[in-house]
């Protein structure tokens, strides 16, 4: 994509965060990112993670990491510390230690038997079903449970019960009695409690009653002192229970809960359910497949942690819905990479080509810049009789407007001197399989006498050079739509089948064997990659293309 304006991010909090420490409201903000530990962060939860730590450290405040782990049957410790170290990579750092929602059990249940004594919960006997369809409707009010007005004594009975483990799960859950009414379908009697016989990463079997969201989360901020809970746009709804909850009950805070736009990016899923069933169904190597929208998925790839918090600042917060386009993210991260990656070279499709006319054993060790404009220091080429190019670079037959390699043709290698093409080695198929070239010796650094050549390719030396796989990414999905299949199919059916082409036995220039795992680079002509953090070794190195050099999907 062309180059985005570059306007100043808007933040519609900033406001609200600078008037609640103007006027005394609060000493100190204190936010925090609350994310549920059933599955790895994507980009969306990026938007939220730079909101949330962002506004605090801009303003002095902390913010902090709680784990909603009221779920314990889709929850791992997997997902726990690959939050964590989700959060640690994109540049931040919570206060204290990590929070959990469980940390807190034991006062939820102390303030779900007040709302029984206050006569403002139940337990209720009612199926999933059958509370569905006394929930009533957008459009038609609910039905009162019958078992709404039992006792205050039977209900304090029967909770006690069901948190000994008497009964089976879904046999009961508690309610708060609200409004059944109540346009607000959150505020029509909701769950507090559900009966489930689970072993819960954190408490271990303490537990068999646990907690809902809604009756957790508005809690949990006001044990921590949370003053600004920011969520997405889907809880605005909630709002309203939210404050329900703070109102019936003796918390040692009022926090006040804000919300914002979630971020929709084209070409891109991020339901957790989604992404869950593409590792689930092997159509991508795990959570840190680098074409998962993950933020492991972006690390492995090459992605950098300044580009994506850039990427955040360039989108803003605001109400307003909207998609955008990925190309802002790809952006974001070739302009980062354009500046502080080093460049090397690496033949994909490795073409030999012998020199005829340098002599036999004799090594030139040429030295390029690292980098063209930063001084990043020089790598060393050796330059002698053997060398590889790619096969791309050389046509018998040229398309129009081809400036590169062609029979009795000429061209420069990148750095080094110009050369003529003399004779091509073909297999039986006919297939080029080596080039015979000859150089001349009085073009290095300088053009040849009396001739221009307007080419310029890349190149490697054959004995010095590096063996290695190089890993070709591209976008997950073909469609910038992938939830709507024009034929009515899943988004599995707009998976690009070119996501990812692997090509072995490329040659990468010495400079690169020492590269190690998640170092970044530009291949000149072919785009950024980085050493993959999990399948590279010393002595078989491999490169994720993290992006092309330009867009390619300009328009699709």
């Amino acid at each position: 994509m062309s180059k985005p304006e570059t306007t100043a991010a808007t933040n519609f909090l900033r406001p609200i965060v600078q008037a609640d420490l103007d006027s005394g409201k609060h000493a100190k903000i204190v936010t925090r990112f609350p994310p549920e530990p059933n599955g790895y962060l994507h980009i969306g939860h990026a938007k939220s993670i730079c909101l949330n730590f962002g506004l605090a450290k801009e303003f002095g405040g902390e913010c902090n990491l709680r784990f909603d782990d009221t779920n314990p049957a889709k929850e791992d410790q997997e997902y726990i510390d690959a939050i964590k170290s989700d959060v640690q990579w994109l540049g931040f750092q919570w206060a204290g230690e990590e929070r959990y929602a469980s940390n807190y059990f034991a006062q939820l249940h102390d303030w779900a038997v007040e709302l029984i004594k206050a006569g403002k919960a139940y337990v209720c006997d009612l199926t999933s079903e059958q509370a569905r369809e006394y929930r009533g409707s957008l459009t038609e009010p609910g039905r009162n449970s019958p078992f709404r007005d039992r006792s205050v004594e039977e209900n304090l009975d029967l909770f006690s019960r069901m948190k000994a483990g008497e009964f089976p799960d879904g046999a009961k859950a508690l309610r708060a009695k609200i409004d059944m009414a109540s346009p607000n379908m959150n505020l029509r009697d909701p769950i507090l409690y559900r009966i489930r016989h689970a072993h819960h990463h954190q408490t271990g079997n303490d537990w068999c009653i646990y907690p809902s969201y809604d009756f957790t989360h508005g809690q949990s901020d006001a044990i921590e002192g949370v003053t600004h809970s920011i969520c997405t746009l889907e809880f605005e709804d909630h709002r309203p229970l939210y404050e329900w909850f703070l109102e019936n009950l003796p918390v040692p805070a009022r926090p006040r809960q804000y919300e914002f736009a979630r971020l929709n990016l084209n070409y891109t899923i991020t339901s957790k359910r989604k992404l869950k069933q593409l590792v689930d169904e092997k159509h991508v190597s795990g959570w840190d497949d680098p074409r998962m929208s993950t933020l492991s998925g972006y690390r492995r790839r090459g992605y950098t942690p300044a580009s994506i918090r850039t990427f955040c600042d360039m989108i803003g917060v605001n109400r307003a819905g909207g998609v955008v386009d990925v190309g802002m993210l790809e952006f974001a991260i070739r302009e980062d990479l354009d500046a502080n990656a080093p460049r090397a070279m690496c033949v994909l499709k490795p073409l030999k080509v012998v020199i005829t006319n340098h002599p036999e054993g004799q090594v030139e060790n040429l030295e390029l810049p690292r980098h063209p404009k930063q001084d990043m220091g020089v790598r060393k080429l050796p330059f002698s009789r053997e060398i590889y190019i790619d096969a791309g670079d050389y046509e018998e037959v040229p398309p129009a407007g081809f400036k590169r390699l062609v029979p009795g043709g000429e061209v420069r290698l990148r750095g080094s001197y110009v050369i003529r093409a003399d004779e091509a080695i073909k297999d039986a198929e006919g297939n080029v399989v080596e080039l015979r070239c000859s150089y001349d010796p009085d073009t290095l650094g300088k053009n040849p006498e009396g001739r221009k050549v307007k080419g310029v390719i890349h190149w490697v030396p054959a004995a010095q050079s590096v063996e290695c796989e190089v890993r070709l990414y591209d976008r997950l999905f073909r469609s910038a739509n992938p939830e709507k299949d024009e034929q009515g199919g899943s988004f599995l059916d707009n998976i690009n089948p070119d996501s990812l082409v692997v090509l072995k036995g490329c040659r990468a220039e010495p400079s690169l064997a020492s590269a190690e795992a998640e170092d970044r680079f530009q291949f000149e002509r072919e785009g950024y990659f980085c050493v993959d953090r999990k399948d590279s070794r010393p002595d078989a190195l491999v490169f994720n293309r993290t992006v092309t050099l330009r867009d390619s999907w300009g328009g699709q």
